[in-house]
Parts: structure tokens; sequence; C-alpha cells
């Protein structure tokens, strides 16, 4: 147990050791905050810990030269007023009021060796720092109602990032809901989605209306919005055409395939008999029964009704301001109804497993070609989704 403990105590010694090393290096690369952290974690833990003066020592001094360092930049900054100084000057204040914060329930720090006093300068960030944050949030304003008077698709969208990150800072800005709307508006692709159907079948009213559906395929895609009907307020950018060329329907199919099945079964029993033909008993006095192996036999009939529709086509999509085909994507799907029953003839028992499960089937009538069409739909919708999963407009 001894041992133990002292076992312990050198690894806790060594580990101490090693993020006192790893502290003065990240002070040395300038990754003050990063140093920060870390002698905060330390002193927390254990204020009673061998290095946590020298923990102290090193937190003192990665805070002032953290503070130094931002204190250069503002005011580098503050001669600036560009929309990213205006940016970086917000969250270096935020920043320094963060980093105070980060520190403040450990004072005061007292080094126990010295018996002096850690000393962190703290100041009162409230005025700079709101009046960083007004600049800021005027600036992502002005910037982005600069951007969405550009009148394009691209700057909508990076005037919506700008808006979205304006009303994390101050919701009730202005009129920034209103902005936002309007960015998304004009910064998404409006989609016109049409049908073709070229091949000689009738697609059902239902199938069509299901392809032209785009609420149900689950795209989340927050930039583009398909219409299946022209609405007249909406400028179109591009269009997606679903050209059906050809419905193939198989006729109705119906084959069959007889087996004949045999198996040996146990038919009852008999007793053992001896020479003089009577019943012989074993050691405990029990007639001995003996079993009767029967041979059986049955007609298996197996009939399968198959019937399948194809349908082939493409998936064209265009820029409706120029007329261009962008791209092209085949579209291919096949269903294929399937029934399979059994009938039999003779003794049951000779039946395999897979006999008397199909036995349980019988014959069903086969789908109308519409039908046939109709459950394709599924497969088809499936396909249709990946190809516009896969291929974005921009």
């Amino acid at each position: 147990m001894k041992q133990l403990a002292i076992i312990l105590s050198v690894v806790l010694a060594l580990s101490s050791c090693n993020s006192v090393k790893r502290n003065q290096k990240m002070l040395l690369q300038g990754n003050y905050d990063q140093a920060i952290d870390l002698a905060v974690k330390k002193i927390a833990n254990d204020r009673n810990d061998q290095q946590v003066n020298e923990h102290i020592v090193l937190l003192e001094e990665a805070f002032a030269k953290a503070v130094s360092e931002d204190n250069r930049r503002i005011t580098y900054l503050q001669n600036n007023p560009s929309p990213e100084a205006t940016r970086e000057l917000f969250y270096i204040y935020s920043d320094l009021e963060s980093r105070q914060q980060h520190i403040r329930p450990l004072l005061p720090l007292r080094n126990k060796i010295t018996g002096q006093e850690a000393k962190f300068i703290l100041v009162n960030y409230n005025a700079p720092l709101t009046k960083a944050k007004n600049d800021f949030v005027a600036s992502l304003y002005n910037e982005a109602t600069a951007l969405l008077n550009r009148n394009s698709i691209l700057d909508a969208r990076e005037a919506h990032g700008l808006l979205s990150e304006l009303k994390q800072l101050d919701a009730s800005y202005k009129n920034v809901d209103q902005l936002l709307e309007d960015a998304h508006f004009y910064g998404t692709d409006f989609v016109l989605v049409t049908l073709n159907n070229r091949s000689n079948v009738i697609i059902p009213w239902r199938l069509e209306q299901e392809l032209l559906d785009f609420n149900t395929y689950k795209l989340d895609d927050f930039w583009t919005e398909y219409h299946s009907q022209k609405q007249g307020d909406i400028d179109y950018s591009f269009g997606i055409t679903m050209d059906f060329r050809e419905i193939a329907i198989s006729p109705e199919r119906v084959s069959e395939r007889e087996f004949k099945r045999r198996k040996k079964v146990k038919d009852g029993f008999t007793y053992k008999l001896d020479r003089n033909g009577n019943k012989v008993k074993d050691e405990n006095g029990n007639f001995i029964k003996l079993d009767v192996i029967k041979e059986v036999t049955a007609r298996v009939t197996h009939t399968t009704q198959t019937k399948s529709v194809l349908v082939g086509g493409d998936v064209v999509y265009r820029n409706l301001g120029n007329g261009k085909v962008i791209d092209d994507h085949p579209l291919a799907s096949e269903f294929i109804f399937e029934n399979i029953f059994a009938k039999y003839r003779g003794d049951e028992r000779a039946l395999t497993a897979e006999d008397k499960a199909l036995a349980a089937n019988s014959f069903v009538p086969f789908p109308n070609n519409a039908q046939m069409v109709l459950d394709a739909g599924g497969d088809i919708k499936e396909r249709l989704r990946d190809i516009l999963k896969n291929n974005s407009f921009r």
C-alpha cells in the first residue's frame, strides 16, 4: 500500500511537471489563450498542487501578453472604418471580456513561496464593447442591404448570412426579419418542374401528381424551391423535365413446374416378437415397440405468375435564362409482379418445407397496366430523389 502511494505521488509529480512544460511551450509560441485555459484548469482543480505557483506565474504572464496584444490590435483597427475592422474589433473586445470572466473566479491568487499576490489588471469593457457591437451591427446591416441592392442571387445569399449573424447579435434591429425574408427569396433558385410523357402508355394521374410533389422528396435544400406549376410573380432560374420515353409492360405470364416428392416417414409402430410370435419385453418389463417406416409420395405443381413494367427516360436540367441544357441524367426503373403458389396430389407428408409454404398461397388476379405503372412509382421517386440530391444547379 505504501509503495502504491509512492508510485501515485511520482506519477502526479511528473504529470504536473509535464503540464508546466506544456504551458511554457504554448506561451513561447504565442498561444496565450491556450496557456491561460491550461493554467486556469490546473489551478482550479487543486490549489495545493506542488506546481500551482508556477501555473500562477504562467497565468499572470499569459494574461498580460494576451491583453497587450489585443490592445495593440485595437489601436490599429480603430483607424480603419472597413466592415472587416468593425467585425474584428467587436470580437476582440468580446475576447477581452471573456478572458477576464474566465480568471475572475480564481482571484485573488497568491504565490505561496513569495507571498505576493498575482497582478491582473481588470478593465470595465462595457462601454467599448457596446460601441463595438453597435458599429459591427450597423456595418452588417449596411453591407447586407448593399448586397441586396445588387439584385444578384449569390449576393442575396451572402446578405442572408450577414443578416443571420446580425439577428444573433440584435434580434430586434430595424427591419432585420423582413430583410432576412427578402434575402432568402431573392437568393432562392426557383425551379419549374414538368413531366413529359412520350411513351404510348398513359401515366396514372395519381403517379404524375406524386412525381411532381417535391415536398415528399425530403431534399432539405434551403436555396432551391421546386414548383410544378408556374407562378406569375416568380422568375424561374432553372427547369427540370422528367422525360419518359418508354413504358414497356410485359404480358401476363403463368409458368408451371411439376415435382415428384418421395419420403420415408414413420407410420405407427408394431411390437417386437420372438420366434414364437410372442411380444418381447425390455429389462423394465415393458413391451418393446418398433417404428413402422412407410414410403409416401406426392406430386407437387409450383405455379408462378409474373408481369413486369420497365420505365425508361431522362431527367433534363435546363437554364431557363438561355434555354440551354445543363445536364441530362438517365432515369430507369423496373417493377416485377410475382406470385408463386403450389398445389399437390398425394400424401402431404412427402412435401418439403417450401412446398408447404407455397401451398398456403393461391392464385391472385394480375394487376392492370395502370396499377403496374403506379407500383413502379416508388422506385422512380427514389431514383429521381438521388439524382436531385447528387446534382445541384450551382
